[in-house]
């Protein structure tokens, strides 16, 4: 499923971000969309995902009243806004679907795909 991430940046602490992942060629009525991040030398973390009811899973404890998860049907986008960004955000967010279980739903953070290129995410003074 082709998704292009975009919005990534150097940002201060503090400060917001706004990334957006587009679905090209697939309509967001047919999947739920997960952002997730990948720290150098770490593993990746799931963050949110948005089924397509619009409900919404947080996996990160850590990002809870600063990240919100949206999206735009007709733009065929998913965003993620950032607010109050730490240095320990810092990190390649990317967007995919689950390639396991109910595609329509958020489900396991092991459940969705491998991502693709993504977009840096650096915040730092």
């Amino acid at each position: 499923v082709p998704l292009v991430e975009s919005g990534g940046g150097l940002v201060q602490p503090g400060g917001s971000l706004r990334l957006s992942c587009l679905a090209s060629g697939f309509t967001l009525d047919a999947y739920a969309i997960g952002w997730f991040r990948q720290a150098p030398g770490k593993e990746r973390e799931a963050v949110v995902c948005i089924s397509i009811s619009d409900s919404i899973t947080y996996y990160a404890d850590s990002v809870r009243g600063r990240f919100t998860i949206s999206k735009d049907k007709a733009k065929k986008t998913v965003y993620l806004q950032m607010n109050s960004l730490k240095p320990e955000d810092t990190a390649v967010y990317y967007c995919t679907t689950r390639s396991r279980g109910y595609y329509t739903d958020c489900g396991l953070e092991a459940e969705f795909a491998p991502g693709g290129q993504g977009t840096q995410v650096t915040v730092s003074s």
